[in-house]
């Protein structure tokens, strides 16, 4: 025999906004059904009856009930901002890099590769340490591919 549900009540100012979400125009998908199930739940339907129409499970619904309860509407329907990572390199290391790049090969060099800009970079002291994936980035950002300029010898003619 199934628990029943907890009691969930919307505060009515938040069901207004979420009808009008529903009918409003586009909206992620997440958001929409984040929605649905809240109103479902405001209806009296537990969170495994609400994870019979709307494609989350139980414990998610249960979550986005919770979300509501304690810190409002927009938690519950948006997820948190993410921090993502810090930057590898700082702007102007990326300008030092990308003036060595722009500058002739070193000595013995046809043309500057990635894992050669990597070296030379430290060997430098633009940068205490970087990675070849790190370079690439920069360099496919800024639409260089110093790997692919090539000395053409033609043969003469005549």
């Amino acid at each position: 025999m199934a628990r029943p549900p907890k009691p969930f009540h919307l505060k009515v100012p938040d069901r207004q906004e979420l009808m009008q979400l529903l009918s409003g125009g586009i909206q992620q998908v997440r958001v929409v059904l984040r929605a649905l199930a809240l109103l479902q739940l405001d209806a009296g339907c537990s969170a495994p009856q609400v994870s019979r129409t709307i494609p989350f499970a139980a414990q998610a619904i249960r979550m986005i009930g919770k979300r509501y309860l304690e810190f409002g509407l927009e938690r519950a329907l948006f997820e948190r901002r993410r921090t993502g990572h810090a930057e590898l390199l700082e702007a102007s290391a990326k300008q030092r890099i990308i003036a060595m790049v722009c500058s002739q090969p070193p000595e013995g060099r046809a043309r500057w590769t990635v894992r050669l800009v990597a070296a030379e970079a430290v060997k430098r002291k633009l940068v205490p340490g970087v990675g070849r994936e790190t370079i690439r980035i920069l360099l496919e950002s800024h639409d260089l591919k110093p790997w692919r300029e090539k000395n053409v010898v033609r043969g003469r003619t005549g």
